[in-house]
């Protein structure tokens, strides 16, 4: 018997007034898992309708986009940012203001940026006036992770602070900058141990910063002081080590890790390792636009200024094949996430460091770039599909700071966060033309095909026919709330990664339209799996001190006084630190090898 089919009831669109009211038709949306032809209803800065326009009313008054032929993607998400970041004396000239405009320019739309605090100092005050400078400048949407530059029994307090009331959820530590900011393997453990507890996310900068002390000390007693000394310094088995070891602790306190800008073709092999090892289970990592753009054989160019603009930590490689490699690791999920590690410096500040390539401030553009610098070497080149562009670019790090799927996704509910990608046009990056402060881009004169053609930050218009329309303090400051179901239900056992256990072997991927294969063979490992100990051994919930009085904060607390327990902690008691009594900041000598080494 058949029967009529019922009528389709389409969905009113509200006629009373609204902000942004903007309807995207013809295009093709792709998110990190599919990608389909729909049309999109916005509306106060949310996704409200995704589907046929044969479903939805669309009355007078709303602006209307007819994105035939183009793609509709997420809005950028990069991972991995330092704006205004105080350096050796001087400060990174992308402040909240130009990094964000910038970011927006390039389809970028939400940033992750870094509360470092310094040697002794509250991670409480030091988020207050990491929030101060970002809340009145930034144009879109923004979180941060906290670095733990030190070790004591307040710092292990503060991350409670951190997670449960301050919207924190990842923690950044640094395995090098000897007599600065590195943590000893002891310390490193403690982290971890009190970041699992929390249910955060640890980060690690890898790089050994006891070989490299050892070896800025070899190279300037030899008289090699100009920028071709940094690579030098610190090769590539020195940041694979620290990779390899980082992920051997982590996995000891069952912590998850993040490891942020990898670099190198070894560093990347020694993390794929780790994920097959522990089963994919915990291990996550990111690389840079930098790594996929550019190559460090800029730094034997005879141009002081030219060497020294591309110097940030973990180095570019002089092996000029490594950007295709890092590449093939996005590809295979053996690393998941490309951030742009933005930190500006122009002429005169790099110019601190001649004669001394230690003294040369780290750092390197890319917030503008990253997107079309991915999809060329990415998509364009036949290594990414247009989804694993996405999840690279967007996904994966909404994922992983639990931001998903509020950000990262093209679904009603979710943030009007939406880039209109024309994959046909190209366009060429200069620093004539970029929106960075800087007066240098690493990747001059590079023809990237994909362009952002129109971007929108919650529902708002910020990029047409290449123009960059901007509101300082439009963007809000996101919580980043612990326990990320992509990072924990895994690591916990409840959900097993099926897609992604691809354990180094050749698989096969439909990428543009014809099957290309990818060999990995040189990572294939034998190596049992163990249960970490912790798993056994782990105790149950920390006491925590009292809470401070209220303060007009970003944070809503007062001073937090730094202490140390000697009994507690390996913090350094050496020269002036040797000061016992409570402070909240410290002020350091130089370490080997001079102050301004970088620490990002």
């Amino acid at each position: 018997m058949s029967t009529s089919p019922k009528p389709v009831k389409k969905v009113p669109i509200h006629l009373q007034s609204a902000q942004n009211r903007v309807y995207i038709k013809n295009g093709q949306i792709v998110n990190h898992d599919r990608t389909f032809k729909a049309d999109i209803y916005i509306e106060d800065g949310t996704i409200k309708f995704v589907g046929s326009s044969s479903d939805i009313v669309i009355p007078g008054g709303v602006r209307v986009i007819d994105a035939g032929g183009r793609l509709i993607i997420p809005g950028g998400i990069d991972p991995h940012t330092h704006m205004q970041l105080k350096f050796g004396g001087t400060v990174a000239v992308d402040d909240f203001y130009h990094g964000t405009k910038a970011a927006i320019a390039g389809g970028t739309t939400t940033i992750i940026d870094f509360v470092l605090p310094d040697k002794g100092e509250s991670l409480v005050e030091a988020y207050d006036k990491w929030r101060a400078w970002a809340d009145p400048k930034v144009c879109c949407d923004y979180a941060f992770h906290v670095g733990i530059t030190w070790w004591s029994k307040s710092v292990a307090d503060e991350m409670r602070i951190m997670c449960e009331e301050l919207g924190i959820n990842s923690f950044k530590m640094f395995m090098a900058y000897k007599g600065l900011y590195q943590l000893n393997d002891t310390e490193l453990l403690d982290a971890f141990e009190r970041i699992r507890s929390l249910g955060g996310v640890a980060q690690v900068h890898a790089e050994n910063g006891d070989v490299i002390a050892k070896n800025v000390g070899k190279l300037l007693a030899a008289g090699i002081t100009g920028p071709e000394g940094h690579e030098l310094s610190r090769q590539e088995e020195v940041e694979a080590e620290a990779v390899n070891r980082a992920c051997i602790l982590a996995h000891q306190v069952d912590c998850p890790l993040y490891v942020v800008h990898v670099m190198s073709k070894s560093a990347g092999i020694e993390l794929a390792r780790a994920r097959k090892r522990y089963r994919n289970r915990g291990i996550f990592g990111e690389t840079l636009a930098a790594a996929l753009g550019t190559d460090g054989t800029h730094y034997q160019h005879e141009c002081f200024h030219h060497a020294a603009a591309h110097i940030l930590s973990p180095p570019l490689r002089p092996d000029s094949t490594t950007p295709e490699f890092m590449m093939k690791l996005l590809a295979n999920d053996d690393l998941q996430t490309t951030g742009s590690d933005n930190c500006t410096f122009n002429k005169d500040q790099k110019s601190l460091g001649k004669g001394d390539f230690t003294k040369i401030p780290n750092g390197v553009n890319g917030v503008e770039d990253r997107m079309s610098v991915v999809w060329e070497k990415g998509v364009h080149a036949g290594l990414l599909d247009p989804c694993r562009f996405v999840a690279v670019t967007s996904t994966n790090a909404a994922k992983i700071f639990n931001l998903y799927p509020q950000k990262g996704r093209i679904a009603v509910g979710s943030d009007a966060d939406i880039v209109i990608w024309n994959p046909n046009a190209t366009r060429t990056i200069s620093k004539d033309t970029h929106h960075h402060a800087c007066d240098f881009n690493i990747f001059e004169g590079m023809t990237c095909h994909g362009v952002p053609e129109m971007v929108l930050v919650r529902g708002r218009i910020c990029v047409e026919n290449g123009v960059v329309r901007v509101a300082e303090g439009y963007g809000r400051f996101l919580n980043t709330p612990i326990r990320p179901p992509y990072v924990y239900d895994v690591l916990e056992g409840k959900v097993s990664l099926k897609g992604d256990d691809r354990n180094g072997e050749d698989h096969e991927e439909q990428l543009n339209g014809g099957l290309k294969k990818v060999n990995l063979a040189a990572l294939e490992i034998e190596i049992p799996y163990q249960e970490p100990i912790s798993r056994a051994l782990m105790a149950g919930n920390v006491a925590m001190p009292s809470e401070g009085s209220l303060a007009s904060t970003p944070s809503g607390r007062a001073r937090v006084e730094s202490t140390r327990n000697q009994q507690e902690s390996t913090f350094s008691i050496s020269e002036e630190l040797d000061k016992s009594g409570n402070r909240a900041c410290i002020k350091v000598r130089n370490p080997p090898g001079g102050k301004s080494s970088g620490f990002w």
